[in-house]
């Protein structure tokens, strides 16, 4: 769900880096990139501290033209879709949620 989204005119004429704390699944990723390719964004560069393989092949498969710049990539997902070992909730932790 699209919940807010304001971009320059010139987006397609401007380097457009997308900021997450965490890769974990890559659809959410995935979906964000390829709004901004819509809004005609060309330049695009994703930047996370911590992924893991099924989110980085998810992402790569949705946008193979999309650079992953990461800290690290952890070993895997589990059930819920957590990073593990991870690092906790990146939400959680900015917004003490929990």
């Amino acid at each position: 769900m699209e919940y807010y989204l304001k971009l320059p005119d010139d987006v397609n004429q401007r380097l457009v880096v997308v900021v997450d704390p965490m890769l974990a699944t890559g659809h959410s990723a995935a979906a964000a990139v390829a709004r901004l390719k819509q809004a005609g964004a060309q330049q695009i560069k994703f930047v996370c501290l911590l992924t893991v393989p099924e989110g980085l092949r998810v992402f790569h498969d949705s946008h193979p033209d999309v650079p992953v710049y990461t800290a690290s990539v952890d070993r895997q997902l589990d059930d819920h879709g957590y990073i593990r070992p991870g690092l906790g909730d990146a939400g959680d932790r900015l917004y003490g949620t929990k």
